[in-house]
């Protein structure tokens, strides 16, 4: 039975069940080995320490992403709720800014893709795997969501084998060493702010979910139970995760390379072959990640092209069979071709500044939306939308001050020419940016 589409033209085809397992696999389980040696050095064996904090800031922001998707079932994310509920302007600057970090996140799947290949295929160069990986995730893209989901099932499956194998090894490894203080590990220490606003990045799957709105069945209900539901299982993937590999390799400035971290713990604990199955599942988490990501922020670029802030006529460009944003995912294809040259190092300091950014907006929006605009002031309401989001804003602006002078650099350039390209667009702001308009459903307050 065809699943009805939403007048957009996307197809309602995803319950809880497929939103949680697309943010999961945006997540990628195993990309906690993505950063582990670069972070764990940043939080001296701090690590799952760095996790907790990010998972406990980014669940209030969860939350607040659930109230908004409710109001405003519809594809853009925290650019569609900033619009309605700031402004135009507010909303274009907020989506111009997460867009650096959903523009580099495919990229950044491509690059560790190549990396973790050719450590094991050294005759073949490192640009021949990330290429090859970036035009099969462009062919998937173009399928559509109902192809894509699919694969996530088999992603999360394969990431979730691995993590239980991993579990099971570092245990048995921790029985012939024990360790003299299994809980030391998440103790605060030097650095383990600066990591979780690092480890922010990991927790992007449940801003995904709420991208997917135009093509969830019941979006009001399911959006934000997958929101939570990624969030926090996820999470407690990463500390679960965190704590063995730190328990199994206490040592956090011995790692042969930081990059791949991950390949010296699971030759530590399971030899050369569970190495190998390691690289291959990785790869396997990092191809889903790539597959979900360039949809989460082609998803975008077809909202605010869809509405005239980006040129409609092609960004708002669907597939005539598939019904996907074809030349939106070609953009995000074109954009990911950076990372045939660029370093891993250079490619995370472009990301977090925009995401950070975006979650605070997003905590804002609900106490305007509800609180301030929808006239619920019942102490019920004034704790659910106002002191739980005030209390995700302030955490996120903490994990924000954390970031590194780099990543400030790099933001503030980019924050400067969405400023300069709204200009343009607004005729010196003489004329208001265009606003979304909703088809499908009015926005709601309750």
């Amino acid at each position: 039975m065809n699943q009805p589409a939403a007048p957009s033209g996307l197809k309602r085809v995803l319950g809880v069940r497929g939103l949680t397992l697309f943010g999961l696999t945006y997540l990628a389980p195993v990309a906690v080995f993505t950063t582990y040696g670069t972070v764990t050095q940043i939080t001296k064996g701090h690590l799952p320490s760095a996790y907790v904090v990010a998972l406990v800031v980014m669940l209030f922001t969860a939350i607040s992403y659930g109230r908004m998707a409710r109001a405003y079932p519809t594809a853009g994310s925290a650019y569609t709720y900033t619009q309605q509920t700031f402004g135009g302007h507010v909303g274009f600057m907020t989506g111009w800014t997460l867009m650096l970090d959903y523009l580099f996140l495919p990229m950044i799947n491509f690059l560790l893709i190549g990396i973790y290949l050719n450590s094991q295929f050294p005759a073949v160069p490192q640009w021949a795997f990330t290429l090859a990986a970036l035009l099969v995730v462009f062919g998937l893209n173009i399928l559509g969501i109902t192809v894509m989901s699919r694969v996530s099932v088999a992603v999360v499956g394969a990431s979730v084998v691995l993590i239980l194998v991993f579990v099971a090894l570092a245990l048995k490894h921790l029985s012939g060493h024990p360790s003299p203080a299994p809980f030391e590990v998440f103790t605060p220490g030097a650095g383990v702010f600066t990591g979780a606003a690092v480890l922010a990045l990991s927790f992007l799957g449940f801003d995904a979910v709420s991208t997917l709105s135009e093509e969830a069945k019941e979006p009001r209900r399911d959006i934000p139970r997958a929101i939570v539901l990624t969030t926090l299982i996820g999470g407690l993937l990463f500390v679960l995760v965190a704590w063995m590999g730190g328990l199994a390799h206490p040592g956090y400035d011995d790692f042969a390379n930081p990059d791949t971290a991950g390949v010296d713990i699971m030759a530590a604990l399971g030899g050369a072959a569970f190495e190998t199955i390691f690289v291959g599942i990785y790869v396997i988490g990092a191809f889903g990640s790539a597959m979900t990501t360039q949809a989460s922020v082609s998803r975008i670029l077809y909202s605010m092209g869809r509405d005239g802030v980006l040129p409609k006529r092609v960004f708002s460009l669907l597939h005539p069979r598939f019904k996907s944003p074809i030349f939106a995912v070609s953009v995000v294809s074109v954009v990911s071709l950076v990372a045939l040259f660029i370093s891993l190092d250079n490619a995370v300091v472009m990301v977090n500044f925009g995401a950070l950014i975006a979650f605070s907006m997003v905590n804002l929006t609900v106490i305007k939306h509800y609180i301030v605009d929808g006239g619920r002031r019942s102490a019920g309401d004034l704790f659910h939308y106002g002191l739980l989001p005030l209390v995700g804003f302030a955490l996120t602006v903490w994990l924000w001050t954390s970031l590194e002078g780099v990543t400030f650099a790099v933001g503030l350039v980019w924050m400067a020419l969405g400023l300069l390209y709204l200009t343009g667009l607004t005729r010196f702001f003489r004329r208001r940016p265009p606003v979304m308009t909703f088809s499908d459903a009015d926005p709601v307050t309750t």
